[in-house]
């Protein structure tokens, strides 16, 4: 355990789990996160981020006890651990994959919006509540900002009320909903269906969605015909299929 952070090595499965109690992510957390995820590759074909906890996460937690410095630049600096954690999730070359169950909030929200797949108990659910508290909401926004319709964005951190995971898998912060018995097996087998998959195609397909979006059609589409290419002429793909 790293500060609240269990991390396992499952074969070729990195399994991650917010373990602090409370439920609350710290920044020294998201920071700890970041590190893992830029070296998971190493040792990993995906990973797997789960909470120990009854509730997924219920948001973020200072480290320092006491009012935030009045200083904006020292101030931003507190928030680089969240912020970069989200970079972290995105640019982690290897799939990352989450399970939800109980309450996912503010940050929590954002984690489950980022990962590349993320299965959600029919039970879980999600709000966006720094408004509540007098904070703007911009940190949860930065995450989720290409991932759903600026109208359920804006009403729900307007709004601060919580939703349900469908209506969550309806506005793209989800990717899939399961019958709270089944969350960790659904997860688990679908995890396994990724280590059976060619390692370069998997690789590949994160690049491509994280890369061809802020390109121009032209470059998105000459960017595919050159992946295309490299993944698919690599010994790996050559092998046959299980």
């Amino acid at each position: 355990m790293s500060d609240s952070l269990t991390i396992t090595q499952d074969g070729r499965l990195s399994r991650i789990a917010f373990a602090r109690e409370g439920c609350g992510v710290s920044d020294s957390m998201a920071a700890r996160l970041s590190e893992v995820l830029a070296r998971a590759d190493e040792t990993s074909d995906a990973v797997l981020l789960t909470s120990a906890g009854p509730d997924f996460c219920t948001g973020r937690v200072r480290d320092v006890a006491g009012p935030p410095s009045p200083e904006a630049y020292t101030r931003r600096d507190e928030y680089s651990g969240i912020f970069g954690s989200y970079t972290a999730i995105r640019e982690c070359p290897i799939p990352v994959v989450t399970a939800i169950e109980g309450r996912a909030m503010g940050y929590g929200l954002a984690v489950a919006a980022i990962c590349d797949v993320s299965f959600a108990s029919e039970t879980a659910t999600f709000n966006i509540p720094e408004i509540e508290n007098n904070v703007m909401p911009t940190m949860v926004m930065s995450a989720v900002a290409d991932r759903m319709s600026r109208n359920a964005a804006l009403w729900m951190a307007y709004s601060a009320d919580f939703i349900d995971a469908r209506r969550a898998l309806s506005y793209g912060i989800v990717s899939t909903v399961v019958p709270a018995a089944s969350l960790m097996a659904e997860a688990e087998r679908f995890c396994r269906v990724l280590l059976g998959r060619p390692r370069p195609a998997i690789l590949g397909l994160k690049e491509y969605l994280r890369v061809a979006p802020k390109m121009d059609e032209r470059g998105a589409t000459d960017y595919a015909r050159s992946l295309h290419s490299m993944v698919n002429t690599s010994a790996a793909m050559k092998r046959p299929a299980h």
